[in-house]
């Protein structure tokens, strides 16, 4: 019989947070024991509810939800991510800038595979979110990884970027604040980010989801706020996570470049159109009151804070304090974060319930480094 492998394309694709740590955790529940899931980031599992303006929206506008929608994305939800985008300060973005799909994930998919060639070079941070380097593997590109400093709580390198730039670099990607660390990006690194992106005329994605979890009292430089690159910047939002309704599913992608708008919609037309029922209720989600955004920011430090002194009062282990987002990487005096993170689900026991973590190796991090952080 023939054998039918699997494409080369998926080669560079991990995506431990959700590997075999995770399916041994179901085979678990399968068998009735309760598993905490700290793998990823879903805020309805911890307690954290839309706002009831959204669910009243939600119930309200089922019967409407079973058409597709125009390709792009309905007329009122783009509305309502362009008010938004004033009201954040970001300059001159028109409802024709801005596309919706099916949460971030599709959007980071559909611009990569509208813009990448094979052998394209995106430059990544590491740790990353992993979608990033399997949607450019899966787009015929290539992700070369520049290093955010764990030394330095995860600060990043920007002399390692620029020793990476090829001539086959094509974009850059930013996760501000990081998803996993929680580093927060400084203006002066967003700057310096800015300048290569013109000397060297590339694209530069700015993922933005975690924009709204910001802890340290910073200012948020978005890439929307940088002047002269206004043509090169992909943004990429989502509607959904900010207002903890990660299932109802809005993402957005937002640009001034009308090429990669033109290239972006071929490819929102072939996937015919983003989830009505998500639409429908965006702008309840972004009239959510300024109390709901208050209350889970308030308990989300709180968390933050409980966190992180409980891993560092724990011999050899060390976590800096995630300065956005609601993420952190722990170091580990361990050899191996995978054996850790199993022994946890199979051992450790927290009030009937085992404990289920992603080792580090799963978001891309230093070799070497990897193997001690979960």
């Amino acid at each position: 019989m023939k054998t039918f492998d699997k494409s080369s394309k998926l080669e560079h694709v991990a995506y431990d947070i959700r590997g075999p740590i995770l399916d041994e955790a179901n085979r678990m529940m399968a068998n009735g024991e309760k598993i905490l899931r700290l793998n990823t980031g879903n805020p309805a599992e911890f307690g954290f509810t839309a706002p009831d303006e959204v669910i009243r929206d939600l119930i309200a506008n089922a019967r409407n939800s079973e058409a597709y929608s125009d390709s792009k994305g309905i007329f009122s939800a783009r509305k309502a991510i362009m008010q938004y985008c004033q009201l954040k300060g970001f300059p001159h973005v028109d409802i024709d800038d801005i596309y919706l799909g099916n949460g971030v994930s599709e959007m980071i998919s559909i611009s990569l595979q509208a813009l990448l060639d094979d052998g394209d070079e995106v430059l990544v941070p590491m740790p990353d979110y992993p979608l990033w380097t399997a949607c450019i593997s899966l787009a015929g590109g290539n992700a070369v990884h520049y290093r955010c400093d764990e030394q330095a709580d995860w600060y990043p390198d920007i002399d390692d970027i620029k020793l990476k730039i090829t001539s086959n670099t094509k974009a850059i990607v930013v996760i501000n604040p990081n998803n996993p660390t929680g580093y927060l990006y400084t203006r002066r690194e967003m700057n310096q980010i800015r300048d290569l992106v013109q000397k060297y005329d590339l694209y530069l994605f700015s993922d933005e989801v975690y924009r709204e979890y910001i802890y340290t009292g910073s200012p948020y430089i978005s890439a929307c706020h940088l002047e002269g690159i206004e043509q090169n910047v992909i943004l990429i939002d989502s509607v959904s996570k900010r207002y903890s309704e990660c299932g109802i599913r809005i993402g957005a992608l937002i640009t001034k470049n009308k090429d990669v708008r033109a290239a972006v919609m071929k490819f929102c037309q072939a996937r015919l159109s983003p989830p009505l029922i998500g639409q429908l209720v965006a702008e309840a989600s972004l009239d959510a009151p300024e109390e709901y955004y208050r209350d889970v920011y308030d308990e989300y430090v709180e968390r933050r804070k409980c966190l992180i002194d409980g891993l560092n009062r724990i011999p050899g282990v060390y976590s800096p304090i995630p300065m956005g987002a609601f993420y952190t990487v722990a170091k580990l005096p361990v050899d191996d974060s995978e054996k850790f993170c199993r022994w946890c689900l199979e051992s450790f026991n927290y009030e009937g319930e085992t404990v289920m973590m992603a080792p580090a190796s799963g978001f891309y991090t230093t070799p070497g480094a990897g193997i001690n952080q979960v």
